[in-house]
């Protein structure tokens, strides 16, 4: 695969886990009362303070992967963040009934198959559609 088609590839997977945080960022602010509500049915110690750092993170998170800054770092932040919640959001062990159990089950491997996603960009970077890339070209590292 050429350099260029790498990085259109990596661009389109900043984009596709950027739309999920954006949109559930938004969804969160929007709805900001409901979310609070959440978090303490989940039991999500300090709801009061985990409640804007979890928009903080997936808005501000989102904008950084779809312009592509500092792509690593948020990409380890994010894949912590994902796992989290799919700790405290998706814990299936505490669900009792079948059906519900089977939801949570679904969406807790899902979010680790997003950190997943979040650990590959930590190691390959933003690629070359991205202030990362223009940031290392201006300097003149490669990397």
């Amino acid at each position: 695969m050429t350099r260029t088609a790498e990085s259109l590839v990596i661009f389109i997977a900043r984009i596709a886990l950027a739309v999920l945080f954006l949109w559930g960022g938004a969804m969160k602010l929007l709805g900001y009362a409901g979310f609070m509500g959440y978090l303490h049915t989940k039991g999500v110690p300090y709801a009061t303070i985990a409640a804007p750092v979890a928009v903080a993170v997936e808005l501000l998170g989102g904008i950084a992967l779809v312009i592509g800054v500092r792509t690593r770092a948020v990409g380890f932040l994010l894949a912590v963040y994902t796992i989290a919640t799919a700790v405290f959001g998706h814990d299936f062990w505490n669900i009792t009934d079948a059906a519900q159990q089977q939801d949570a089950v679904v969406h807790f491997w899902k979010n680790i198959a997003i950190a997943g996603g979040f650990l590959l960009l930590m190691v390959t970077g933003a690629g070359r559609a991205s202030i990362d890339a223009m940031r290392e070209t201006h300097s003149g590292r490669r990397g």
